[in-house]
């Protein structure tokens, strides 16, 4: 538990364990291989508007000078094959920096969806037993309680079953 309480409208559980999902996130950070943190950086820096001014300004810069609108400086590049082999060879790293993010990132969000569908098959199955429960309870007490949608609601869903009728209709799609 955390020495904090929760802000209103929260519970002390959620805010715990959104302390504890935080502490991982960061946990994870710190322990990630050192590619992965460069790559991170790297991509990081490229999408900010700190790297587009930089770009503007030296981009800008080249060929304004090599138009020749410069008083004093002398073109060294007029027909900018040299700004545009520097400007691929970035691309060609930058695109590669990115896909190591986005593959890290998709790593991550597959962690988290399949953590999310335990969570949702753990809760679905301790429903469909609390709902057998109340139903016995109200069977004790001899209150009608049985309906369709009860019976529905007591059985257990197979996630295979449920995988197999998705994919059956993406197939259809």
């Amino acid at each position: 538990m955390t020495d904090k309480h929760a802000p209103p409208g929260m519970t002390e559980t959620l805010a715990d364990n959104i302390d504890r999902l935080t502490r991982r996130r960061r946990e994870e950070k710190r322990a990630a291989p050192l590619s992965d943190r460069i790559a991170d950086r790297v991509t990081g820096f490229t999408g900010s508007m700190l790297f587009v001014a930089l770009h503007l300004l030296l981009f800008g810069g080249w060929i304004v000078i090599n138009l020749g609108w410069t008083p004093g400086l002398a073109p060294f590049d007029e027909s900018f094959v040299v700004l545009a082999m520097i400007a691929s060879v970035e691309a060609i790293f930058l695109s590669t920096f990115v896909l190591i993010s986005q593959n890290r990132m998709a790593e991550v969000a597959d962690r988290r969806a399949d953590l999310d569908l335990h969570i949702n098959l753990l809760a679905e199955h301790e429903l469909s037993k609390l709902a057998e429960l109340v139903a016995k309870i109200a069977e004790k007490l001899d209150i009608p309680a049985r309906s369709p949608d009860m019976d529905e609601i007591a059985e257990n869903v197979s996630p295979e079953v449920v995988l197999d009728a998705l994919e059956k209709q993406d197939a259809k799609g």
